[in-house]
Parts: C-alpha cells; structure tokens; sequence
C-alpha cells in the first residue's frame, strides 16, 4: 500500500477549514436577506394595497424578517449616532451643556410625534416606492433605540479611569487612538447590554412605526408590528398568540448569532486584573475566530484603522499650550449666548404656530395632566428600581447565570407590553376598576428593563479584586450592599432610571388611553391628551402636549437627574 506523504501546513490552509464553511454561511445568508429585503423595498407603494397585510401564520416568517431587518439597520445608525453624539457630549463641556438637555427631550418625545414630523419628508425621499415608507418606519424604530445606548456610552466616557487615559499619553497614541483603543473598549460591556435593551424596547415601537399616517392616508407596511396592530383590533387572539411565539424564536436567534457572540466578546474589555474563572462562550465567535475567510474579509478594515491611528499626532504633554483664560471666557459667553438665543427662537416657533389656536386655558389643562403623568412616572421608577437593582446585581455577580438570563430577559424586554393592554382593558371594565390607577402599571411594563440591564451591566463589570477584599474582610448583609454592591453599580443604575423615566414618559401615550375591539380606557394623564391629538389629527395639541412633556422631562433631569448623575460619577468613579 502506498502512503501518502503529510501535508505541508501550507498546503493545509488553502482548503478551507468547517470554520470558514460556517462562517461562509453566514456571510452569504446574510447578504441573501438584505439583497431579498432591498428587492422587495424598491416595488412601488401600490403593492401594499394590493397585497395587504393579512392574519396568516404562514406569512409570519416573512414579516419577522422584515421587521428585523428593520430593527437591525436602525441599530447601525444608533450605533453611529451613539459614538459620535455622546462622545461630542462627553469631550467638550459646552457642548455638553446643550446636547444631554437635548438627549433628555429626545428620549421622551413620543414616537407618535416623531413620525407625525418627519413621515412626510422621509417618504418624499424616495416618492412612490415602499423604500421611503421603509425610511419612515426604520427612522420611527431608530428613536426608540438611540437615546438609551447614547446615555449608556455617555455615562462610560465620562467614567473612564484616568490610568486609562494617563497610559494612552504616555505610550504616544492619538486622541482618535485614545477613543477605540481605551475609550470603546472600556464602554463596551456596557454598551453591548444596552443594545440588547434598545433592540428589545423597539419591538414595543414598531407597531407604531409599520403603520404610518400620512394626511388622511395610512401605510401599512408587512411586519410582526403591523400584525399585532391587526390581531389587536380585530381581536384575534390566535394570531396574538403566533405572533408571540414568532418572537420568541426570532430572539432566541439573534441572540444566538449576535447578542451572544457581542457579550463573549466584550468580556475581553472588562476593567479588572484578574482573570474570571467562567467566561461567557459563544459557539458564533469560536466560528468566527477561527474562520480565515473572516480574518482575509475583515484585514482591510483593520489596516485601515490602524493607519488611522497616525493621522493626527498626539499633542505632546510637556509642550501643550494653555488655554487664555480671557479667550476661553469670551467663547463661553458667545457660545451659552447662542444656546439661549437658539432656544428662545425654537419657544417663539412654538408659540407662534400655536398663537390663536390655543388658549391659556388649553396650556393650563396639558400642564395639569402633565403633572399627573409626572407622578406616575416616579412612583413607578421607584417601584421597578426597588424589584429590579438587586436582581441585576444577584445576576450580574455569576456568569453562568447571566447567559441563562440572558434570552429570557430579552424575551421579556422584547415582548410587546400592548398585547397585554386587551387583559388590563377587560379586567377595569369587567370590575369597574380606576383606571387613573390600574392603567399606571401599563407605562413601565416595557421601561423597567432598563434599570435591570444596567444594573446587571454594572455588576459584570466590578473588579474581582473588590469582590475578594469584601469577602476576605467578611462584609456581607446589608454592609455588603451599601459598601460593595450598590456603590459599584450605582452609575450603571443611574443611566438606566434615567432611560427608563423617559421611555416611561415616551409610551405615556399608549399606556394611558387603552382598548381592546369597543372597549376604551383612558385615564387622566399626558399621554392620553397626546393620543387623542393625534387620532384627531388635532397637531395644534399635539405639539402643544409634546412641547409640555420636553419642558416636565428637561425640568426634571435637571433638577433631579442630572445631580445624581453628577455625584455617581465623582464618587463611585473607578479608579
């Protein structure tokens, strides 16, 4: 018998491995839906009329994909707006001063408000075709995943240990150079479960962004939003219930192939001096790890990072110029005089167009229910951080744990809190309930997950070198979580009460005016104002109610908010 002689290693790597033929399949899946999704985005808008969206469970695959590949290019742009916007926020205080404000209004404007303002211009970018009714709803789904994963990378900057920044000096590299190779990485792990929180929150949102109001018109476009929306007002608790397990399978599968392989990735960035003894695993980035086909594919854009670094040469620290005092004090004044400037304009634009319109009496009236709203929102923020900080940490402290949590969280986070509406509706009126009061729930039933996902990013994060100083010196019990715990994720949980408050303020107007087929509830509050206006199609009242919910909203951050968040960040810094 003859043998064969060995095969050089060389020769070896020119056939492709069962790495690269995984990571060749997804590759190429990947590029199939988004070729599939663009096909179908270029037919004209006549089509949806002729083939509209019908109650069939066959037809769910085909919507989920949709939806989701909605939901994906709206978490590529927030991913652009977040290292851009918040980094802006974090390096220069002036600009600080006017884009958090801005974050915190922008956080709380209803959905409703937003596609009412921008559907028109959005859809004329591409006139006649389902690609700008696509514009439209991904813009719609994009604001409900921007403002929260802005705040978590916002909240990272400004707590980067100065060692980190210090050695980034030393060793000569860029402020550009700074950002990805210290600054990205140390907000990473943060920002990977915010993202999951945000791709989990804007399923809520794509009921109202698939089904888009323009003038008289409506324009439904094919997805698990817009079959909700039809279960719901047809009352079809079947399909409620396919659309449900739709869903759960699709979470399962981009957590599987996203979320999973982001968090196995990002533990390589935690802050700590030790080694965890249980890292997460993720079978996704094994593959991708190991194929070559990724490594060649993904060469070009690591040189071209790498190259990046050189452009701007690093300011020299024994020869940096200092400031003129008299310069930087004459562009405070010219720059906070042309914030107040630009916000005196945009009030005189709002009154204005509501001049003869609106009486006081009306203002008065939003005011009021403004501050039923209000209140709403802190009795459930308290309630949801006293269940749900704990419970992030217990989870966040194991690993192990965490990556069971994970998809089931998601779940939760991800599952449409409307379809839960027609339950709520028939309970107050099967028994004559409150529904200022029994509605109130409603509002945070999506929100609370915020805090919880933060919470639990914050304690994945604590040094391991904190958690054996406790146990050496045996703190435990109520010591343990006011000297180790709650201080170690109290900026985490900061971040995530204020996203949380927001979007509670944000979905005021689907929680306070419920229905089920006939049967409405509304309660007294904001939000019921807001849907009324807009069902009306009264956008007098409309921005009448959203200017009044930016003021409440910015009013209180400033007030309440932003203090805290200050104190976090000077006082459980990590250093």
């Amino acid at each position: 018998m003859r043998i064969l002689p060995p095969v050089a290693i060389g020769a070896r790597r020119l056939l492709p491995s069962r790495w690269d033929v995984l990571a060749a399949v997804l590759v190429l899946g990947l590029i199939v839906l988004f070729a599939d999704a663009s096909r179908q985005a270029m037919v004209p808008l006549s089509t949806l009329k002729t083939h509209p969206v019908a109650l069939t469970p066959w037809l769910l695959p085909d919507y989920a994909l949709r939806t989701t590949l909605r939901m994906l290019v709206a978490m590529a742009f927030s991913l652009l707006f977040t290292f851009s916007y918040a980094t802006w926020a974090a390096k220069s205080e002036r600009a600080g001063t006017m884009l958090v404000p801005i974050l915190d209004i922008l956080q709380s404007v209803p959905i409703l408000s937003f596609i009412s303002i921008t559907s028109v211009f959005l859809m004329s970018l591409a006139p006649g075709e389902v690609l700008g009714a696509e514009f439209a709803a991904t813009f719609g789904i994009f604001t409900s995943q921007a403002w929260n994963m802005a705040f978590s990378f916002y909240q990272s900057l400004r707590t980067v240990p100065p060692e980190l920044e210090e050695a980034g000096r030393v060793f000569g590299l860029s402020a550009w150079a700074r950002f990805w190779r210290i600054e990205v990485p140390f907000g990473m792990p943060s920002l990977v479960w915010n993202m999951m929180m945000s791709m989990s929150g804007s399923w809520f949102f794509v009921v109202a962004s698939e089904a888009i109001t323009v003038g008289k018109s409506t324009i439904v476009l094919p997805g698990i939003g817009s079959y909700i929306a039809i279960a719901i007002r047809n009352q079809d608790l079947a399909a409620i219930g396919w659309a449900i397990l739709t869903m759960a399978i699709v979470i399962l599968i981009y957590d599987q192939l996203l979320f999973r392989p982001l968090v196995a990735w990002a533990d390589r960035f935690r802050f700590d001096q030790e080694q965890m003894e249980e890292t997460p695993q993720s079978w996704v980035l094994t593959v991708l790890r190991r194929s070559e086909l990724i490594d060649t594919l993904a060469a070009p854009f690591r040189q071209a990072l790498r190259w990046s670094y050189g452009l701007t040469a690093p300011a020299s620290l024994a020869h940096a110029r200092k400031p003129d005092p008299r310069l930087s004090l004459l562009v405070n004044l010219l720059w906070y005089g042309a914030l107040a400037g630009l916000i005196g304009f945009a009030f005189w634009r709002a009154l204005s167009f509501l001049a003869g319109s609106i009486t006081w009496h009306e203002v008065l009236s939003a005011a009021g229910l403004g501050l039923v709203t209000m209140l709403r929102v802190f009795v459930l923020i308290a309630v949801a951080s006293a269940i749900w900080t704990p419970v992030g940490i217990y989870v966040g402290l194991r690993p192990t744990l965490a990556r069971t949590v994970q998809p089931i969280a998601q779940f939760l986070a991800a599952f449409p809190a409307n379809l839960l509406y027609p339950v709520a509706v028939f309970a107050i009126v099967r028994w004559h309930l409150n529904a200022d009061i029994w509605t109130s729930p409603l509002m945070v039933l999506g929100t609370q997950w915020y805090i919880l996902f933060n919470v639990i990013a914050g304690a994945s994060v604590v040094p391991r070198d904190m958690r054996d100083v406790s146990a050496s010196f045996q703190v435990k019990g109520w010591l343990w979580w006011r000297r180790v715990a709650l201080p170690a994720v109290f900026p985490f949980y900061v971040t995530g009460a204020i996203t949380a408050s927001g979007g509670s303020w944000n979905v005021a107007f689907a929680a306070e005016l419920v229905s089920w087929g006939d049967h409405v509830v509304r309660a007294h509050g904001l939000g019921a104002y807001l849907a009324d206006a807009y069902s009306a199609g009264d956008y007098h009242k409309l921005i009448l109610g959203t200017v009044v919910m930016s003021i409440f909203v910015a009013l209180i951050n400033r007030v309440f908010w932003r203090p805290l968040y200050w104190y976090a960040e000077r006082k459980f810094r990590l250093t």
